[in-house]
């Protein structure tokens, strides 16, 4: 089960999947009407309602022509705008946003439903096959085809107002950050059941990997069975979203394993070509880093989206210090069995500073921004290590900012913590 959850999350990010089974849908819903017109539910239509039905053969072909052609036209004007939207947003941002906004249902689905009124249109086009002077016009499926047409324009509309506010900034901003924060919730929420005892790793046998690629994660319930058949205990020295080359050393196991059940392990692990998001929160930090960063370059020049981006990151920090350092895969009787080594806070909180700093060092705006998110962060830390980590950082963001900031009264109000608007 775990592995298809895995299949399916893959798919589901593509843009042609909801696409795909609607325009399916949109097919069967065709033979259902073809099959129904056998019935003869266009001839108790006219019998009901005559004034809703279209009784002239040739009427009947030139709509549905008329409206695939006007379809076929207003699908290629929405797939030019969603790609001059991946473009922009590419462009301007980060192209690691681009996942997120493919991924976007709401486009699927309207795309999705141009194809299937258009397969619609098409299959009752070729039923219309006037044999004898009997034959009874499709009436209710061209009645059917036209309500369909009204509903893609409306949806044409919405289409409109959702593209033009997924291409704005502070809406990226903020979906990035919810899916992050539901993700560092989700992995709060599961510590709370698991404990941290796990053996010290001694003499442990080391597994080489046998693929390239960047490792996502393992499919945790096969992984789990694999070591209680075994009486197994797994400790993972790469982490989430790392880059991992074959013949490298990334698994640990408390004793010697056959080569039968290394390749079980193997098959558990998650390893991709490309960079996929999926539930790792550490890539929500790397891409509001990256469009605050990309916001501060000459050719962009926005301060404002890198203000709301440090506000952003100031949030889940906060989730991110109550987060424990490994991660843990215990049996129903809360044993651990697996574990997952985690970036730590110190870690990931150098590696925003460090993108932000060259950048925005010299804007009095930004660095007062980020001395504040350091100056919240500690008061929020958890142990002695977070706390030394924000007094580093702090430290060396100041150091810079003495190097490129050369008006005292500037420095002056940053170091007396000047409140910074956003």
């Amino acid at each position: 089960m775990n592995r298809i959850k895995n299949i399916f999350y893959r798919v589901r990010s593509k843009i042609a999947f909801y696409p795909t089974i609607i325009s399916v849908t949109g097919i069967l819903v065709a033979f259902l009407f073809i099959y129904l017109e056998q019935r003869g539910i266009s001839k108790y239509l006219m019998d009901m309602a005559p004034g809703l039905v279209i009784e002239n053969t040739e009427t009947a072909r030139t709509l549905l022509s008329t409206l695939i052609g006007g379809l076929i036209s207003l699908m290629v004007f929405s797939f030019s705008m969603v790609m001059i939207l991946l473009n922009q947003a590419s462009s301007n941002f980060s192209p690691r946003v681009l996942p997120g906004i493919i991924s976007d249902e709401k486009h699927q689905i309207v795309l999705g439903l141009y194809l299937a009124v258009i397969l619609y249109n098409i299959f009752i086009l070729v039923s219309i096959e006037p044999t004898d002077p009997s034959y009874q016009t499709p009436g209710f499926s061209v009645l059917i085809a036209i309500i369909l047409t009204v509903l893609c324009l409306a949806s044409f509309i919405y289409f409109i107002h959702n593209i033009s506010q997924s291409i704005q900034v502070g809406t990226i901003l903020y979906a990035i950050h919810s899916r992050t924060k539901k993700s560092l919730l989700e992995v709060l929420e599961t510590e709370v059941k698991n404990a941290i005892d796990f053996p010290e790793m001694h003499d442990w046998a080391a597994l080489k990997l046998d693929k390239t690629g960047y490792f996502q994660g393992a499919l945790k319930d096969d992984l789990l069975d694999i070591c209680l058949e075994n009486e197994l205990k797994i400790a993972f020295i790469i982490r989430k979203g790392q880059f991992i080359l074959s013949n490298q050393v990334g698994i640990l196991t408390n004793k010697s394993i056959s080569e039968e059940i290394k390749a079980k392990i193997f098959k558990c692990l998650i390893i991709s070509k490309e960079e996929l998001t999926g539930d790792n929160y550490l890539y929500g930090f790397r891409q509001i880093s990256e469009i605050g960063i990309k916001a501060m370059s000459p050719g962009i020049n926005d301060p404002g989206t890198a203000l709301n981006s440090i506000d952003y990151l100031t949030e889940l920090f906060t989730f991110l210090m109550q987060t424990r350092d490994f991660e843990y895969l215990s049996n129903e009787d809360g044993t651990n069995q697996v574990r997952f080594i985690r970036n730590t806070f110190p870690e990931v909180l150098y590696n925003v500073l460090a993108t932000y700093r060259p950048y925005c060092a010299h804007d009095i705006m930004v660095t007062g921004k980020l001395l504040n998110m350091l100056s919240l962060l500690r008061q929020r830390t958890v142990n002695s290590q977070q706390s030394d980590a924000i007094v580093l950082e702090t430290d060396n963001l100041k150091k810079d900012m003495e190097k490129m900031i050369k008006n005292q009264r500037d420095l002056t109000q940053l170091r007396d913590g000047f409140h910074v608007w956003s």
